[in-house]
C-alpha cells in the first residue's frame, strides 16, 4: 500500500507543479487554490508511505515522478521544447525510479 500512496503522491506533485504556473505567482485564485489543495494532498500521501519506504528511496521516487511527469506534461501541454537529449535523460530517470523500487524490495542476507 505505501508504495501505491508513493505513486499517487508522485502523480499529485504534477498537479500542483502545474498549479504553481497556473497561478501565476498566486495571483489567479482557483488555480492557487488547486495549487495548495495538491500541495497538501502530496505531502500527506508521501508522509504516510515514508512510515515503511525508506526515505532515500521515497524521496527519490517522489522527486522523480514529479520531475518527469511535470517535464513531459510541460512538453505535450505548455509545447515547451524537446530535444533528442530531453527524452534520453527522461527516460534515464525513469528507468532509475523503477529500478530504485525494484531494488528496494529485494531482500538483504
Amino acid at each position: 500500500m505505501a508504495w501505491i500512496l508513493l505513486v499517487i503522491a508522485g502523480l499529485t506533485e504534477i498537479i500542483w507543479a502545474i498549479g504553481l504556473k497556473e497561478a501565476h505567482g498566486f495571483t489567479e485564485l482557483v488555480p492557487s487554490i488547486i495549487t495548495i489543495l495538491f500541495l497538501i494532498i502530496s505531502f500527506f500521501l508521501f508522509a504516510r508511505a515514508m512510515k515503511t519506504i525508506p526515505i532515500g528511496t521515497a524521496y527519490a521516487i517522489f522527486t522523480g515522478i514529479g520531475a518527469a511527469g511535470t517535464a513531459i506534461v510541460g512538453i505535450l501541454w505548455f509545447n515547451e521544447p524537446v530535444s533528442i537529449g530531453k527524452i534520453v535523460f527522461l527516460c534515464i530517470l525513469l528507468f532509475g525510479i523503477i529500478g530504485l523500487k525494484l531494488s528496494d524490495t529485494e531482500e538483504v542476507e
